[in-house]
């Protein structure tokens, strides 16, 4: 059910408009500022045909900005990309901004006048759609399977300390892998029989519940690990990089990285970006607790693996450490350098080695897996990964078939 258009003015074709959007309502200005007409949609495929006519019926469309590109705008944001309408995210107002009250037509207005006022200030909103909404998809799904799973381990753990004797001490000092197989295999009798059954019988239902989960995160990773490869191939490739860390970095870029300006706009996404931290004669940056936090995770993680087996950054490391760099200044320095890293690989991908050659290079040079692993210092699991293309390393691929084909 739409509303009247509460102030419509003629226009000529060659007007420029530009439109904001809030929720299910979109207002039009003038490139002049001019209000021009707002209009109530619902939010459908015709409803979204609908706004773009009223939108287009001012003239030709500048911009449109609508808030929540994301989340509930995020089906508008896909009809309009693949019009060919150039949208932005607009920000949602301060509270002392609201000072003029609050409504779906002063929210439209507002928007429309903000993408009026910073249309290159303004991020250009996630085409959320292709390989990367998918990766998207999954990556949320599993985050609350591994959320769901940490919840149970609690739960048994905190069950067994209340529970009856024999029950606490037949599985005190098991590790977590072993306790959950354990009772998942048990038998405890009739579940209505007594409190040492019927906790059993609730122990056991977790730790099946816990293998569940396991199970379900095991796949969801197998699929991102497939979706991964398909469209970021150089990233995960490269040392550090595992399937998580790269899929979340893929979100948090979308599917149209080269919406980011620059490097820079990128570490700032993530949360890496140097925030100053200088006062009278101290001269000095800080961690930025902004961003996005997934993404700083990631970036987290990357810094931690490769401070633990990469020489490079140890030396890095060191070299800032030696310099006067506290810990948390090395890593901060070290999540921006990866952070800039990343930027390229996704948005300037290398050429990946190929690697489905590899075992038959093997067979015919007539090498098992650990004479190769023992010969250029790897291990005959990582090595039969490769050849599989379970999980891609470049660095190790080049260096594996420059041993291959060595005479």
């Amino acid at each position: 059910m739409t509303t009247p258009i509460t102030a419509v003015i003629d226009s000529s074709p060659e007007l420029e408009v530009v439109a904001g959007v809030d929720t299910h309502h979109v207002a039009v200005l003038s490139t002049t500022g001019t209000r021009l007409g707002d209009l109530q949609f619902p939010a459908r495929t015709e409803g979204y045909e609908q706004l773009l006519a009223f939108i287009r019926s001012f003239g030709s469309t500048r911009l449109v900005g609508v808030e929540g590109t994301s989340s509930y705008g995020a089906g508008l944001a896909r009809y309009l990309m693949s019009q060919g309408v150039e949208i932005r995210e607009v920000v949602r107002p301060r509270r002392a901004q609201r000072r003029h009250g609050k409504s779906d037509p002063i929210d439209a207005y507002a928007a429309a006048q903000q993408a009026l006022a910073e249309p290159k200030t303004l991020p250009v909103a996630k085409a959320g759609e292709g390989v990367v909404e998918q990766i998207r998809v999954l990556l949320g799904v599993r985050r609350s399977a591994i959320k769901a799973r940490v919840a149970v381990i609690r739960q048994i753990k905190s069950m067994l300390i209340t529970a009856p004797e024999d029950i606490r001490t037949r599985w005190e000092g098991l590790n977590e892998r072993c306790l959950v197989e354990s009772l998942a295999a048990t038998r405890p009798g009739p579940a209505t029989g007594s409190v040492i059954t019927v906790t059993g019988h609730a122990l056991r239902r977790l730790a099946r519940r816990h293998q569940y989960l396991t199970v379900e995160v095991t796949e969801l990773e197998d699929d991102l690990r497939v979706l991964v490869g398909r469209v970021a191939p150089a990233m995960i490739a490269r040392r550090g990089y595992g399937v998580i860390t790269t899929a979340t970095l893929l979100v948090t870029a979308g599917a149209n990285p080269e919406r980011l300006r620059s490097e820079a706009s990128f570490a700032a996404l993530c949360g890496a970006s140097p925030i100053p931290a200088s006062s009278g004669k101290t001269n000095r940056y800080r961690l930025n607790r902004g961003g996005d936090r997934q993404a700083n995770w990631a970036l987290h993680q990357i810094a931690l693996g490769r401070l633990s087996n990469e020489e490079r950054t140890k030396n890095y490391a060191g070299r800032l450490g030696a310099n006067g760099k506290s810990k948390k200044d090395v890593l901060r320095c070290l999540k921006r350098a990866i952070a800039r890293e990343a930027f390229h690989l996704i948005v300037h991908p290398e050429p990946v080695p190929a690697t489905e050659d590899l075992r038959d290079l093997r067979h015919q040079r007539g090498a098992t897996l650990v004479q190769a692993a023992m010969s250029i210092g790897a291990e005959p699991a990582r090595l039969s990964e490769l050849e599989r293309g379970k999980r891609p390393n470049a660095e190790l691929a080049t260096t594996y078939r420059a041993w291959l084909i060595a005479a």
